[in-house]
């Protein structure tokens, strides 16, 4: 038999409205009576039917979270910081809301691709997180699509992106170009002059801000960089080993290495060992992260 909203109505000894207004969580009730009410769902089991309550409401209680790579340490304890910070009292349901982790594999259809879905979904909430794609077409789409979110009542959040401003999305910033500098400061000041560089993806905001604050800090200390000194390549393990065997084929001399990440640095330091090279006796390894 199935539950209905009067028999936990019955069960709390409220009415139905109080009970409606406490699993939508939009009218405020007395803390006594909203236990009474989440006690009487537990017991009953009641199940809020998601779908007609987020279309009635305009909302759900659902939050998407992408992410370039879940396999990624980066991405995933940002996934977990999330969630942790999304659960509790506050949903619409009376409880946590559901975060929902879409991985793009860094791929900008497949990013645009969720946004929609989410949309579809009447998402409370959606959390961007890693760099953004630099791509004239590819940005003209996010921004339309992150402002239809923001229309239709979802919070937008970009976490390592560039601020966009005209898309109603609150930015939290990281400073890439600093932290790059002052990663090839710290080799620099251990006596370095030699160093390659494994970057990311060259299309990503991230890739571009770290490499500039590497550059600075080589034309700060007055050292000329090396064309044969830059690789680029994916932000995982993989391309830290196969990026660092070419940085020694082109220059066996070089004596540090700077990671784009330290999934890359991970790698960097696996191609060293097998090419017989200690780690930092005969060359140093640095990631950022």
């Amino acid at each position: 038999m199935t539950v209905t909203l009067a028999d936990v109505a019955a069960r709390a000894q409220v009415s139905p409205a109080t009970v409606s207004r406490v699993l939508n969580g939009n009218y405020p009730v007395a803390a006594t009576t909203r236990e009474r009410v989440l006690k009487a769902v537990d017991e009953l089991d009641y199940v809020l039917n998601g779908p007609a309550s987020a279309l009635a409401a305009a909302t759900s209680d659902l939050v998407g979270i992408l992410v370039n790579d879940i396999a990624d340490p980066f991405f995933g304890i940002m996934a977990s910081a999330i969630q942790a910070e999304i659960g509790g009292p506050g949903g619409r349901a009376g409880g946590e809301r559901l975060a929902v982790v879409c991985n793009t594999g860094g791929s900008p259809e497949r990013e645009l691709t969720y946004l929609t879905l989410l949309q579809r979904q009447r998402a409370a909430a959606v959390v961007l997180t890693g760099g953004a794609i630099e791509d004239a077409p590819h940005k003209a789409a996010m921004d339309a699509k992150l402002r239809k979110l923001a229309d239709a009542g979802t919070r937008v959040v970009l976490c390592g992106r560039p601020q966009a401003p005209e898309t109603g999305a609150i930015a939290l910033t990281f400073d890439n170009r600093g932290g790059g500098r002052e990663l090839t400061e710290h080799l620099i000041g251990l006596g370095h002059r030699r160093l390659g560089y494994i970057a990311g993806p060259q299309e990503r905001t991230t890739t571009r801000h770290r490499l500039e604050g590497h550059r600075e800090a080589l034309a700060a200390h007055g050292i000329e960089e090396d064309p044969r000194w830059t690789v680029h390549g994916r932000y995982d393990r993989g391309s830290g080993y196969e990026a660092t065997l070419e940085l020694l084929r082109r220059d066996p001399s070089l004596t540090a290495i700077v990671a784009a990440n330290d999934s890359v640095a991970l790698g960097a330091c696996a191609a060293l060992r097998d090419s017989g090279l200690r780690i930092p006796d005969d060359v140093s390894v640095a990631g950022f992260d």
